[in-house]
């Protein structure tokens, strides 16, 4: 008997902003990175995506251990004053257990806004969640539009 994947439920789909469905949220940001980056235990430097129509997609890995990597990924958005890093992201590439983990970025940072009361697990999870999220569909959307990344001088 074959199984078929297909008709497996995906956690993270079937339960949203339960912490299993984070979980299989950075599982799915892991396959979709992969897709873009190649072997991520392997990444390392800067790496550098041009598509025809599209912004140009910039990886940097800005520190490496063996079981994790810290990578920025961001949008190269021209404008006069030379080119704009958007949305700026900060990745955690957890390699033994496959996840990549969004953490803050640009449009976050910077607001003076109080993470006074925001202790709280739901509201955490709920954050973890929608960067996550944004995450995920950034990377299909990048891989649909052609983005690979080569490494750069």
């Amino acid at each position: 008997m074959m199984l078929n994947d297909t008709l497996t439920t995906v956690s993270w789909r079937a339960r949203p902003r339960s912490f299993v469905a984070l979980m299989g949220l950075y599982e799915s940001n892991f396959i979709r990175l992969a897709r873009l980056a190649g072997d991520l235990e392997r990444l390392c430097g800067k790496h550098h995506s041009r598509v025809e129509g599209d912004c140009d997609l910039l990886l940097i890995v800005t520190e490496r251990s063996p079981y994790t990597s810290l990578v920025e990924l961001t949008y190269l958005i021209p404008s006069e004053a030379g080119p704009v890093h958007c949305p700026d992201m900060h990745l955690r590439i957890y390699h033994d257990a496959r996840l990549v983990e969004a953490g803050d970025w640009a449009a976050s940072r910077g607001q003076g806004v109080s993470r006074a009361g925001a202790g709280v697990a739901e509201r955490e999870l709920d954050q973890r969640w929608a960067r996550n999220m944004m995450l995920n569909k950034w990377l299909e959307y990048c891989a649909e539009r052609g983005h690979r990344f080569s490494a750069t001088a």
